[in-house]
């Protein structure tokens, strides 16, 4: 028996093309969630790989802030340390002016006259001491005028007090300035 097709031809057309525009679609859904997913990996492990990145510069850059806290805190310590020397060094140098002042005033210093306080500020010395008289001061002056370590002494104030039940003395109070002798000049 001879097989007769009895649905149209048009409508047996039209169910294949629906199926292929079903299966093509399908396909090209399939396709394109694919490709969305690979995508999507890419851009993922990219954005990994970039902050993974910007970590480590992150860790390098804390570690070179931390180097650089270090270096300044370094170089601070070697600026008080320079101070420290230069201090002791003009310690080291003034060493022997300390002692030749010590000595002049020693020399300066007549009979009835003490000092009771002696303060040195900068190039200055500020003396304080009792004498028997006015005449003594006056000689402590001129002794310290003559003197090659100090210059321009500078009577402060005298006041005359009764020193317990020895008599009277005078509390003196005077300011000098201390300089350096020149030296002697070689060959002459």
């Amino acid at each position: 028996m001879a097989r007769i097709n009895l649905l149209p031809w048009r409508e047996e057309r039209r169910e294949v093309r629906r199926k292929r525009f079903l299966l093509t679609l399908v396909a090209v859904m399939v396709g394109t969630m694919g490709a969305v997913l690979v995508a999507n990996q890419l851009i993922s492990g990219a954005i990994d790989r970039q902050v993974a990145r910007n970590n480590y510069i992150g860790k390098q850059v804390a570690e070179i802030d931390e180097r650089i806290t270090r270096i300044n805190d370094l170089k601070a310590r070697r600026q008080q340390l320079v101070e420290r020397m230069g201090v002791i060094q003009d310690l080291q140098g003034n060493r022997q002016i300390s002692g030749r002042i010590f000595d002049q005033l020693a020399r300066a210093l007549p009979d009835g006259v003490y000092f009771t306080e002696v303060k040195m500020t900068s190039k200055t010395l500020s003396i304080t001491g009792a004498a028997q008289s006015n005449n003594r001061v006056s000689d402590l002056m001129r002794n310290l005028e003559a003197s090659d370590w100090f210059d321009a002494p500078s009577l402060t104030e005298v006041k005359a007090t009764t020193a317990g039940q020895v008599g009277q003395a005078n509390v003196f109070q005077l300011t000098v300035r201390q300089t350096q002798p020149a030296k002697p000049e070689e060959g002459k």
